[in-house]
């Protein structure tokens, strides 16, 4: 068994059942091929340019593909057409584009919307207090679906204060439901923090770096 596949399986063994997205930029098509052949089928990508031919490629596999990066308004069309997932929403105007450019033979777009759960300004993302209103705007778009919540944190950020942005990004999801969305998806921690993100409540978890050492 190689490396790839032995890590995965290691990392599939702390999951509990928390839904496992595989981070795939920079990775190559016999790479995702090997991933696909142990049964993982849900893979993430930050650039859509990059992205495009390992669709092509791949065309004939049942796969769930997540848009995880910053979205560019000139590359929304593409990204709808393409993905299943868009995790990386924080602004009422690209969803707005993605909602008008998603083809209608497809099912609607599964979106979660990015939190700054941190204030930091090298970050994308919606700000908490303007959560509830970008919220309220996608619930109304039919060809979006909202299902939760994306963060990542600040850089260089400790153990501890990734802990308490995590457990404060599960109230804010909680709070959310309460006001009547309805959501399921809570997706943070990375490779070297998910297990910290699963204690917080993360639902999903999104992992590269410990897959491909």
């Amino acid at each position: 068994m190689n490396n790839i596949i032995s890590n995965l399986n290691a990392i599939k063994q702390k999951l509990g059942g928390v839904k496992l997205l595989i981070v795939t930029k920079s990775r190559d098509i016999a790479t995702i091929k090997q991933l696909i052949a142990a049964k993982q089928f849900c893979f993430g990508e930050n650039y859509l340019q990059e992205a495009l031919p390992k669709f092509l490629a791949l065309a004939d596999e049942k796969l769930e593909w997540h848009f995880i990066g910053a979205i560019q308004p000139n590359k929304t069309r593409k990204i709808a057409e393409h993905f299943s997932w868009v995790e990386s929403i924080d602004n009422a105007h690209v969803a707005q584009r993605l909602n008008d450019q998603r083809p209608e033979n497809l099912p609607a777009l599964q979106v979660c919307l990015q939190v700054n759960i941190d204030n930091d300004q090298n970050k994308g993302g919606v700000a908490v207090d303007q959560l509830l209103e970008l919220a309220t705007v996608i619930e109304k778009l039919p060809r979006l679906q909202l299902r939760g919540l994306m963060t990542i944190p600040k850089k260089h950020a400790t153990l501890d204060e990734r802990k308490q942005s995590y457990q404060l990004m599960k109230q804010v999801f909680e709070q959310l439901k309460v006001k009547g969305f309805t959501l399921d998806t809570l997706s943070m921690g990375m490779s070297d923090d998910f297990e910290l993100a699963i204690s917080a409540g993360a639902t999903e978890v999104r992992i590269g770096q410990s897959i491909f050492n």
